[in-house]
């Protein structure tokens, strides 16, 4: 007589497979809710032997109409940093789209900042007039005594609403309709739908495993 297929551990090799696809499915849920939010990191580019750091405060999401310190962490090859003394550095700013030869929108005066592990680099307060997309153009070159060569970056800049009113008739209209709307707060539903599904996914799992439980504790049917 040959043996009865062991139901029992079909069963539960069954219920965890379906125990732990509910857990990799939160995962990656948990992984887009994340990306819903812009992260925030240092834009970095390299011009000739310079390389540039752009970061502005706070937490590189600056807003319209509120006073903004931005600084530059310029380095040369082997990570030595230019501090501005050593830079005869400028900074223009354009509203995007802008065409080549321009006027720029702004032009904010440069000062020496510390900020993190640098001293002494170029920095700039900047107030951008209205939401959109900004271009952050510096160029520079070296002072007497200096040895690297000239350089220039153009920083792309996304700007998020404000609370602060400021003066607009003479800032131009940026046509960036699509950043505006995402730079909106998310609706209420947005955050609580996830969460919601996350949790009947826990509870689903729960159940799948109290029931692979008590069908454990049942013996087998032998016929």
């Amino acid at each position: 007589m040959s043996p009865l297929p062991s139901h029992r551990k079909v069963t539960k090799a069954q219920q965890q497979t379906w125990a732990s696809t509910p857990i990799l499915f939160l995962s990656f849920l948990t992984l887009s809710i994340t990306n819903i939010y812009p992260a925030t990191a240092h834009k970095v580019q390299v011009s000739t032997d310079v390389g540039g750091t752009l970061h502005i405060e706070p937490n590189d999401n600056p807003r319209a109409g509120e006073p903004t310190q931005a600084w530059f962490a310029l380095t040369r090859k082997g990570g030595t940093a230019i501090p501005l003394q050593q830079c005869n550095c400028q900074l223009a700013v354009y509203a995007e789209p802008h065409i080549p030869g321009e006027p720029a929108l702004l032009e904010p005066s440069l000062t020496s900042v510390n900020a993190e592990r640098y001293q002494g680099i170029p920095g700039a307060k900047i107030t951008f007039p209205k939401p959109g997309i900004y271009q952050l153009e510096l160029s520079g070159k070296p002072t007497p005594g200096a040895n690297f060569q000239p350089f220039e970056f153009k920083f792309e800049v996304t700007v998020a609403g404000g609370t602060n009113k400021v003066n607009t008739q003479n800032a131009p209209d940026i046509k960036n309709d699509a950043v505006d709307g995402e730079l909106k707060s998310l609706p209420l539903w947005a955050i609580a739908l996830p969460i919601l599904a996350a949790l009947g996914i826990i509870f689903t799992a729960w159940q799948l495993t109290f029931r692979g439980n008590k069908n454990d504790a049942k013996p087998p049917d032998i016929e």
